[in-house]
């Protein structure tokens, strides 16, 4: 069986020779004939920006924080790449929260998740069913969470809106596969904080997270577990 080829002559499209005729390719499509190569150079630079702005406006519309937290925790994404085929992907995810209000703070939120996450294997070879590829998702947010301290627990209701990166690829077979897009994302949900000393808590969390690869709308869960460092 041969591995498919993409026509570089003819833009947005995907010469597959085990499957008649064209297909769309989908955004942000890269592919070679050895292992796939997404240049992601402004990738940081782009999300700086889109950073920048957004904490500017929440600054611009914010009294300067006088307490707060800093959170390091793990966390677990079921997610779908775009094509409706999803996967468990588990990374990190980093928080700092700014009161602004006695019950509201400012929140910017980081998290890197990486695991298998499928292809239809008809992109490479034709045919039906998936075929397992690499991938990584990155999420940057900022937005509002809404809290309140009952004794010892503290639960929390937040909104976050910004961007997310994904990249896949298929380094296995010699002919492969490898794509990267950004696009804006945003997530809602909330958790619970369980103080253990004066400084220290530990926290679980869930959300929706909403995606917008290959020009369409994906919907993950995500959870995540992790320490609360309370200023």
């Amino acid at each position: 069986m041969q591995p498919g080829r993409y026509n570089g002559s003819v833009p947005g499209e995907f010469r597959n020779p085990a499957a008649a005729g064209m297909i769309p390719a989908p955004t942000g499509f890269r592919y070679t004939g050895c292992i796939g190569k997404v240049r992601e150079a402004n990738l940081a630079k782009r999300f700086a920006i889109l950073m920048a702005v957004l904490l500017l406006a929440a600054v611009a519309t914010a009294q300067v924080p006088t307490a707060g937290n800093v959170y390091f925790g793990w966390t677990m994404n079921h997610a779908n790449a775009g094509f409706n085929t999803t996967g468990n992907i588990n990374g990190w995810q980093i928080s700092a929260e700014g009161k602004i209000a006695p019950f509201v703070g400012m929140v910017a939120d980081i998290s890197e998740s990486y695991g298998t996450i499928p292809i239809p294997t008809s992109i490479l070879f034709g045919g039906s069913g998936n075929t397992p590829a690499q991938g990584r998702v990155y999420t940057y947010m900022v937005g509002p969470r809404v809290s309140v301290s009952i004794g010892k627990f503290r639960p929390f209701a937040q909104v976050l809106v910004g961007g997310a990166h994904l990249h896949q690829d298929t380094p296995q077979y010699e002919s492969s596969y490898a794509w990267a897009e950004s696009q804006v994302a945003d997530a809602f949900g909330g958790g619970v904080d369980y103080k253990l000393l004066k400084i220290l808590a530990v926290r679980v969390q869930g959300d929706v997270l909403q995606t917008r690869f290959h020009s369409g709308h994906q919907t993950d869960e995500r959870i995540s577990s992790g320490l609360v460092i309370r200023f």
